[in-house]
């Protein structure tokens, strides 16, 4: 007797065991961070062509295809090495992605600094930035989030000082032993400054950008930091995050978006963000 689709639905449910069912969530909950993680990297084509070629290899055993299925498991052996070769700075910012996955914030636990903290940081980044706009002084200010960046603080010049908006514009007087650099926020603190950034590979870049904004968008590609730029040629202010430059900020706009973006509850990778920032910066 053949039975219905519901009927098999039915003696399926059965038959599963609580460790099935959460066999089955873990290995969906990965899957949905590992293709968060990927998003707009070229990891997504990488795993498409995986794909297509797994459906080629499955086709070409079902239809006796011998000659194509031990060319595709010839490739096979040697494509998991050519993978961490070509694709190494995107499986590390896949890695880093999931190490920044906290479970004390779906609990509830506030993990950042103080609200009050985090308003005095964007206020003085902020009035800083704006200071600085006005005089065309060029900056660099990293702001640290989930990703350690202690590679790149160990290239600056210790401070471990307090965030101040005069602090941060005494770094960038031009012609000073730390004004190249960059300046490096963790909490309310100053860190370092004279820190040297890695540029981006990107090559699509407007000819406008400078040096800044090139390692600006270089770390903001292999963490999850804030990069607030402020051009020495035209003044203008932006931000750097996930691969994203969003320029033409004000001081308001500038304050608005890092009170967003450092709130206990925010995500990292947070698109939504960058769109308010447009938003904020349209008004």
């Amino acid at each position: 007797m053949r039975l219905s689709a519901m009927e098999y639905a039915v003696r399926f449910i059965r038959v599963m065991r609580i460790s099935d069912i959460i066999d089955i969530l873990i290995i969906a909950v990965a899957v949905y961070y590992f293709m968060m993680a990927i998003r707009g990297t070229r990891a997504v084509q990488l795993v498409r062509g995986i794909l297509v070629a797994a459906v080629i290899y499955f086709l070409s055993g079902i239809l006796h295809l011998d000659g194509l299925n031990y060319i595709l498991s010839a490739i096979v052996q040697v494509a998991v090495f050519a993978i961490i070769v070509i694709f190494q700075p995107e499986l590390r910012n896949i890695l880093e992605h999931m190490g920044r996955f906290k479970i004390l914030k779906i609990l509830g636990i506030p993990l950042n600094d103080s609200v009050g903290d985090i308003e005095d940081v964007a206020a003085n980044i902020s009035l800083a930035a704006a200071d600085m706009a006005s005089t065309k002084t060029g900056a660099l200010i990293v702001i640290e989030r989930g990703t350690r960046l202690g590679e790149y603080m160990n290239s600056g010049t210790m401070l471990d000082a307090d965030v101040s908006s005069e602090l941060l514009k005494n770094i960038f007087v031009p012609n000073t032993p730390l004004h190249d650099g960059a300046v490096i926020i963790r909490g309310n603190k100053i860190i370092t400054a004279g820190c040297v950034l890695p540029l981006t590979a990107n090559t699509n870049l407007s000819s406008e950008l400078g040096t800044r904004h090139r390692a600006a968008l270089g770390l903001s590609e292999a963490s999850d930091a804030i990069i607030v730029v402020v051009s020495e040629e035209t003044g203008k202010i932006s931000i750097a995050l996930n691969g994203s430059l969003t320029r033409n900020l004000t001081a308001g706009s500038l304050e608005k978006a890092l009170m967003k973006l450092l709130e206990t509850n925010t995500e990292p990778n947070s698109r939504d963000t960058l769109k308010k920032i447009q938003f904020w910066k349209s008004k």
